[in-house]
């Protein structure tokens, strides 16, 4: 057969293949117009190649594999000098495993100093277990369904309320003023040192508000630019836990407190219930003239949001 009719039924490429003959592993007869000839047993051994290479086995170490089918054996490791290859792969793999256990650890203590440089939270003792980095996402979070729990939202006039800032003062959301403005709704920020409600993570729509807020942090003068004239977040959490955030964060908005979900009683908006409190689901609510313009929900990836609110801003100038 051809090298390419080889590297399909392998699944590899005919440049691997190719590789492959330069060190020795595979010797095709050569036809009498010069071309490769490959037979059953070629495509086996590169199976097999292709197969310790996902083990982690380098291709330049998988002679004595081939060397064991080549000489009758049923399988590529039933001789001596493959289970020499397997268990000196497995001593390699360890050496890696320390050296990225100790880099790991030093990333921890940066991370651990770091976390805490702007925190009125005291790092936790050494050798206490460091709880998530809630400044990233695990890959596999449940996606949250939109369940129709906003579709009422847009052209609701916001309520006179009076939720407390971390600016040390009080902001009327009725009387926000001319221009947009942009209040993301969020459950709660996690802080270093501090676990998450249990069962975090399978909430859809739970993990993801330091994420979030970082992003509006990050993209905050553009969203200005876009025609934002104001910026908040908003959770049921305290104002001094919010004002922790805030200066660890270095956020250039304030947070706003509603410990009683009282914007959620006026505007009718959704709630969940996780470690035996009622929170915030996420939404981003767009003011103008006092009254709801569009509705963000649900919001996902949490991390990337901030970023479809500045798409939408510059879609829907004033």
């Amino acid at each position: 057969m051809r090298i390419g009719e080889l590297a399909h039924r392998a699944g590899v490429t005919t440049k691997a293949v190719r590789y492959y003959e330069s060190l020795g592993l595979l010797t095709p007869e050569r036809l009498a117009n010069g071309y490769r000839d490959y037979d059953e047993h070629d495509v086996r051994l590169t199976r097999e190649i292709r197969a310790l290479s996902g083990l982690g086995i380098p291709v330049e170490r998988t002679r004595p594999f081939l060397d064991c089918l080549a000489v009758g054996h049923r399988h590529a490791d039933d001789c001596p000098a493959s289970l020499a290859e397997y268990r000196e792969a497995i001593d390699a793999l360890s050496r890696r495993i320390e050296g990225l256990t100790v880099r790991r650890t030093a990333l921890i203590t940066h991370l651990r100093q770091a976390a805490h440089r702007n925190s009125r939270v005291p790092p936790p003792d050494e050798g206490e277990h460091l709880v998530t980095d809630y400044t990233s996402l695990p890959a596999d979070l449940p996606v949250p369904e939109d369940d129709g729990a906003a579709a009422h939202l847009p052209g609701r006039a916001l309520p006179p309320l009076e939720p407390h800032s971390t600016g040390d003062t009080t902001v009327r959301l009725d009387a926000l003023g001319t221009g947009r403005t942009v209040i993301y709704v969020y459950p709660l920020t996690g802080r270093p040192g501090t676990d998450l409600p249990d069962g975090w993570d399978t909430i859809p729509g739970a993990r993801g508000c330091t994420p979030e807020t970082c992003g509006f942090r990050d993209h905050y003068q553009e969203l200005l630019d876009a025609g934002a004239v104001r910026v908040f977040g908003l959770s049921s959490q305290e104002t001094d836990y919010q004002r922790e955030v805030v200066e660890r964060l270095h956020l250039p908005f304030e947070m706003l407190s509603d410990p009683a979900r009282s914007l959620a009683q006026a505007l009718d908006l959704p709630t969940f219930e996780a470690g035996g409190m009622t929170l915030y689901k996420r939404l981003t609510l767009i003011i103008r003239d006092g009254a709801v313009e569009h509705v963000f929900y649900p919001v996902f990836p949490p991390n990337e949001h901030a970023d479809q609110v500045l798409t939408w801003l510059r879609e829907n100038p004033l």
